[in-house]
């Protein structure tokens, strides 16, 4: 897609997280970065008619300067709408390459905290969105994608390859399985051979999943990890070493207050350290 990298913003330390990360990835993609400021009140007051508006405006108008200074290549626009945010930046979205949003520190239970705003967006937007922890920056390692078989989408890998190209980084794409059920009521040497049937599946259906796109990205150094166990949990773990972690959402033919993220997409985007992509598929 060659529609810009939007990325919302408004003041914390989280939105200028995810804002320099943004632009980075708009000069990786040679794409235009479009900051956006969503101010909730009604669209007859516009921004800038309120007491503490200016010191707003005057803190993305800075924004604005210093990623023109961070990504000297790349054009950055940056502008304010008066309205709720999650609908600003859904709108935002249609036509976007990429929508990043930040992510606030750990909480309590040590996982991270995720607005509403963010969750809500993640749930709606039609492009794929990257979610951004406040003071981090994208540590080396491979970019990591968790693969499901039964729907390997290729929106899910057209994106994994390409991030993992751009970055000349190495690309690991992870399947996690569970056995059939049933399979625990079995004789240990019965689920030792049942496993290995069901692990040589797996393979070969990772293999034929990835072949095409191995060929369009022959640049691309890629391993695989067929992992046993809940995706939710084990892709938490493996993001630990991750770059960037990739995980697809299913776009629901639904009414929107019943669309969600899922086990794997809720669980990354709560717990897992480094940038998370969703990418919506379906």
């Amino acid at each position: 897609m060659t529609g810009p990298v939007v990325v919302g913003f408004d003041g914390s330390p989280e939105s200028l997280a995810a804002a320099a990360w943004a632009a980075h990835e708009a000069q990786r993609r040679g794409l235009r970065l479009d900051v956006l400021q969503a101010w909730p009140r009604p669209k007859q007051i516009a921004p800038g008619s309120r007491p503490g508006d200016h010191s707003a405006l005057a803190r993305l108008a800075e924004r604005e300067r210093e990623l023109r200074t961070l990504a000297p290549e790349v054009e950055v626009t940056a502008g304010s709408v008066a309205g709720d945010p999650v609908e600003a930046l859904e709108a935002a979205a249609h036509g976007a390459a990429l929508l990043v949003l930040g992510s606030r520190g750990l909480g309590t239970l040590r996982g991270f905290l995720v607005g509403s705003v963010s969750q809500e967006v993640l749930r709606r937007a039609d492009c794929p969105v990257v979610l951004i922890r406040a003071g981090g920056d994208e540590p080396d390692g491979a970019v990591t994608v968790g693969l499901d078989l039964a729907h390997p989408a290729d929106e899910v890998l057209a994106f994994a390859f390409e991030a993992a190209a751009l970055r000349s980084a190495p690309l690991r794409v992870v399947h996690v399985w569970s056995p059939p059920a049933g399979s625990e009521y079995m004789s240990y040497g019965a689920i030792g051979g049942l496993e290995g049937e069901v692990s040589a599946v797996e393979h070969d259906g990772l293999a034929r999943a990835l072949e095409p796109w191995q060929a369009r990205h022959p640049e691309v150094t890629v391993s695989t990890d067929l992992i046993r166990g809940k995706a939710a949990v084990e892709l938490v773990d493996v993001a630990a070493t991750a770059r960037l972690l990739v995980v697809g959402r299913r776009i629901r033919r639904m009414p929107l207050r019943h669309h969600h993220l899922g086990p794997v997409a809720h669980a990354a985007i709560h717990h897992v350290h480094c940038p998370v992509a969703v990418v919506p598929y379906g």
